[in-house]
Order: structure tokens, then sequence, then C-alpha cells
């Protein structure tokens, strides 16, 4: 009697080895059916992959995914990324997958801080995406812009498009790039500290404005905090801004303007216009952001590039001093014209 259970149990402990190594190592599994979009995300671990391919259907068992994976040495050569899988795979076939790498093609695009929205659209054609970039921007659910302070006239999402590096698939779908960048605004917007702009009576769409008109006019991160304080100081005093970037914004003219531009009639000429403009003219970082935030606190009213400064800029509270830095910085263009550039003539000046 005691060998006869004895014997059963080696039979029971016998089907369960066969049964292991056959879930494990599944002889008869094929390359799987049918197909199924995977994403793998960045720093997942074994047991994570394993879940979501289980999730997917990709796979039978997350576990055996995992003791699959640390049996033959693969589980540090798991790439994240977006895969075409299939149904049923056995678990070699999809750690040989994505061993590979990411399996459905991608475009890097990289949307430079402080563009405009007319500014991104010209660089996605030169990259060669189709699509109406202007039009894809106008409005979206998955952003509100009443949210963060802006009227419900406001026409456009011009502001909230977040500039970074984007991986998108191909062909690129400007819906997507939309998408991705205002989830980005909303991961990144939340960490900007709004308290000191909100005691000067500023929403966190003023915020934006702010930041958007001294990433055009700053090229210096350390210029940032001091231009915004010539805005909040500007605007204390009731004064027009009088940038020209906004002038440049509301003509679509980015190079050197006209007198027909400056005397465009667009609400978004701070020239001649009082406040903000009605809405950001570019999508400014994080450290733009910030900036408009947290301004310099200074007395200055007036700022001017500095000549021969490389991007730099000078600042001052006197309008006699600025005429007279205007005055120097027309004849250094002037000088550099004849100099055949800026920088011939730079090489023999003292900034």
């Amino acid at each position: 009697m005691i060998r006869r259970v004895v014997a059963l149990l080696v039979l029971a402990a016998v089907a369960i080895v066969i049964w292991f190594l056959v879930a494990l190592f599944e002889p008869f599994a094929g390359a799987g059916q049918g197909r199924v979009e995977v994403t793998i995300p960045s720093g997942a671990s074994v047991s994570q992959i394993g879940s979501i391919l289980q999730q997917d259907g990709v796979i039978s068992s997350g576990f055996f995914f995992k003791l699959r994976a640390e049996l033959s040495g693969t589980r540090g050569q798991i790439r994240a990324g977006q895969y075409i899988m299939r149904h049923g795979m056995s678990y070699g076939s999809a750690l040989a997958l994505l061993g590979s790498g990411p399996n459905i093609p991608h475009v890097i695009l990289t949307i430079i801080p402080g563009r405009s929205r007319r500014q991104v659209q010209s660089q996605l054609r030169s990259d060669g995406v189709r699509g109406n970039y202007l039009r894809a921007t106008i409005s979206s659910p998955l952003l509100d812009p009443t949210v963060y302070g802006a009227p419900p006239s406001t026409p456009t999402l011009e502001g909230f498009l977040w500039p970074d590096t984007y991986s998108l698939r191909k062909p690129v779908q400007l819906s997507a790039l939309v998408a991705d960048q205002l989830k980005r605004f909303r991961q990144e917007f939340p960490k900007v500290d709004l308290s000191y702009a909100r005691s000067k009576h500023l929403t966190g769409y003023d915020v934006l404005k702010i930041a958007s008109l001294i990433s055009e006019e700053a090229q210096l991160p350390r210029d940032l905090p001091r231009a915004a304080s010539v805005i909040y100081n500007r605007l204390r005093l009731g004064m027009d801004l009088g940038l020209d970037s906004t002038v440049s914004y509301a003509t679509g003219n980015y190079g050197t303007l006209t007198a027909k531009d400056l005397n465009s009639s667009s609400p978004w000429n701070t020239t001649n216009h009082p406040g903000l403009p009605p809405t950001p003219i570019d999508n400014p970082d994080l450290q733009a952001i910030n900036a408009a935030a947290h301004p310099s606190h200074t007395n200055f009213i007036y700022f001017i590039n500095k000549v021969c400064g490389n991007g730099a800029l000078r600042f001052t509270s006197s309008y006699q001093q600025f005429l007279g830095w205007s005055n120097d910085w027309n004849n250094a263009v002037t000088v550099a014209a004849k100099h055949h550039g800026s920088a011939e003539y730079c090489k023999g000046n003292k900034p």
C-alpha cells in the first residue's frame, strides 16, 4: 500500500514537472496569430512587461514569461518602445522580438521652445510632415484653456503646445503630436508656483503670455527673469509694453520690421495696444514660464540688445540711457552692414 502511494506521488510529481516544463518552454507553441500593438514603457521591469503582454493576449502567463527571461538571460535585452506582436506567441518568440527593438517606424521631431504655431507649421512642412498644424491646434478636447484663466473666446492653443522632442509613428499624424504636446503641458505646468503672479492679479494664462514674450526677447537664460521684471513694471505703471516680438507675431514678419508693421492695428501689437496681448505669441518652455512667474525684483522699464553682447540684454530705468543705447545699437548696425556683418564689426569692438 505504501509503495502504491509513493509510486502515485512520484507519478504526480513527474506529471507536475512535465507540465511545468511544457508550460515554460512551450514545445508546441507557434509564432502566434493576428496582430496586436503593444507599448513597453521605458524602465518597466520584466514582471511589468509580462503583465502587459498577458493583458494584451500576447502570452498566456506573465509569471512564466518572467521565469523564461531569467533562465535564458535575456531579461536585460528587452527594449522599450512600440511593437506589433501576435496573440498567443511563445515566450521565446516574444522575447526574441522584444530584444530586437521596436518594429513600428518612428519619426523624431524636436519642437524648439519659443516657436509660434505658424513657425512650427513651417518646420513641419520642411520635415515633410503633412497636414495643417494651424488648424489642428485651434482647439482640443484634451485641454480647456479656461481652466488656466483664458477667456472662453480664446482663439487657439498658442502657449499650451509644449516644446520638446517627440517620437511619433510614421506617417506622422498631427493629432498625435498635438495630443503629446498637450499631455506634456498638463504634466509640466502644475510644477510652476503661481503665487507671486497671482498676488499681482495675474492668471496662469497671463504668465504664459509673459513667458512667451520673454522667450522671444531674451536669448540668454539669465536675462529671462529681468526681462519679465520689465513687463511686470510696465504693466504696473500702465505703460505700453512696446515689444517688437508682438509686432512680428501680429504681422508674420520675423525679419526687419517696417513702419507699416509697427503701425499694425492688430490687438497683438503691444506698441500701440496697452497691456498683454490677447494670447501668448509662442510656446515657452518651463524655464521661461518659471521666470515669468518669478521675475527679478527691479525698477527696470527698458531693455535693449547689448552691442557685441552675444545676445545679452541691457536693462535700465532711465529713458535717456535707453535712448543712448538705442543710438549705439543703430550706429553699430549701420557700421556692421559696411563690414559685411556684425561678426566682422564686433571683432574690433569691445562689448
